[in-house]
């Protein structure tokens, strides 16, 4: 579809919002859902959502959610078709640029259809869109895709979350993660795994962090990958780290970030996750710009090392890169030194010890 002038409706009475993954990305549609809720009341909120995703957010008031399990292949599509075949929505937003995407917008009758704008779209988006947010650079993923709700005649005046989390996984969290001590949680994986750390300098953060009188434990999901990067993080440690990895679900992961007092992790879903609780985040970027996908609320504890990946990879500052360049070469995550992660540490925990107590 071609870009062309549409009518959009006064007050919105049913809106499709199509963002099936990944987690981190999940959480940055949530304050969207948050503002529509607020200032289109009477709204009905249709969200097309992955099965893994859905553990995530599924239960937010106020949303209607349609799974797509990208795991049943071809009768995935088919169930979804089925679903939507009698509906009809007033705007979908259509928040993912990915031809997985593209076929599941064919099957949601709108005559709005928002999607990105011409330098953010790749793999046909443009042609089940017709009409596109602004093009603008600098933006964090989560203000970009705030953006959507101005062809609506909106704007996120706000960020909320308030994600819930239900009573059982704030007792598995408090079981694990006891008392009031000064907690760091590492969540070593992500699934880009070329933004991945290396074991021995997780090791050398995490000794130092016991060292200060810190609880230092490892999560993680279930997979080989990561069982394999918590045991070699493990194995280098002097100390001995609480070890979590593949005994939470998604919930409650949420549940341990909100007792950690810091989160040590790779650009990731739990970077997003541990943020949309309110959760400092000792981010590690070099493969990915931390101004457009770090942690939202608070980015003083990351380490910015994507400059020097752009001068050492692309051969020229990061200023000069398309904003959204992702720089993921095998040992990009060298150019993060142990130091610079104790640094930010040592940084956030001078400046925790000064904070006045609510």
């Amino acid at each position: 579809m071609s870009d062309i002038a549409l009518s959009t409706p006064r007050v919105p009475q049913s809106i499709c919002l199509l963002r099936t993954s990944a987690l981190g990305d999940v959480t940055h549609v949530v304050p969207i859902v948050r503002t529509l809720l607020a200032q289109v009341p009477d709204a009905k909120l249709t969200w097309i959502v992955g099965k893994l995703e859905h553990k995530l957010i599924g239960d937010l008031p106020g949303v209607e959610f349609l799974i797509f399990d990208k795991n049943k292949g071809w009768r995935a599509f088919h169930e979804l078709r089925t679903q939507l075949a009698a509906r009809r929505f007033d705007a979908l937003l259509h928040m993912q640029v990915a031809l997985r995407a593209n076929a599941i917008s064919a099957f949601v009758r709108s005559p709005l259809r928002i999607g990105y704008d011409a330098a953010r779209s790749k793999d046909l988006h443009g042609l089940f869109v017709n009409r596109r947010i602004a093009a603008r650079r600098g933006e964090h993923v989560l203000d970009a895709m705030a953006s959507f709700l101005e062809p609506l005649g909106l704007k996120q005046t706000e960020v909320r979350w308030d994600l819930p989390i239900p009573d059982s996984a704030l007792e598995f969290a408090e079981r694990h993660l006891p008392g009031e001590a000064n907690t760091l949680l590492v969540s070593p994986c992500s699934s880009h795994v070329v933004r991945n750390w290396l074991p021995e300098r997780y090791a050398t953060v995490m000794d130092h962090a016991a060292a200060q009188g810190w609880r230092v434990a490892l999560c993680g999901g279930p997979s080989s990958l990561e069982r394999e990067i918590g045991d070699a993080i493990a194995a280098k440690c002097r100390s001995k780290p609480l070890d979590l990895i593949g005994k939470d679900t998604l919930k409650q992961f949420l549940a341990l970030c909100r007792r950690a007092d810091l989160v040590m992790t790779p650009d990731s879903g739990p970077m997003h996750m541990a943020n949309a609780v309110g959760t400092k985040v000792l981010g590690l970027h070099a493969a990915s710009n931390p101004h457009r996908s770090g942690p939202y609320s608070d980015r003083r504890w990351c380490v910015d090392r994507y400059d020097a990946a752009a001068r050492k990879y692309k051969g020229k500052p990061a200023t000069d890169l398309p904003w959204g360049t992702k720089i993921e070469y095998p040992g990009v995550m060298e150019l993060i030194e142990t130091e610079a992660a104790i640094d930010r540490f040592d940084a956030f925990a001078m400046f925790r010890s000064k904070a006045p107590v609510p």
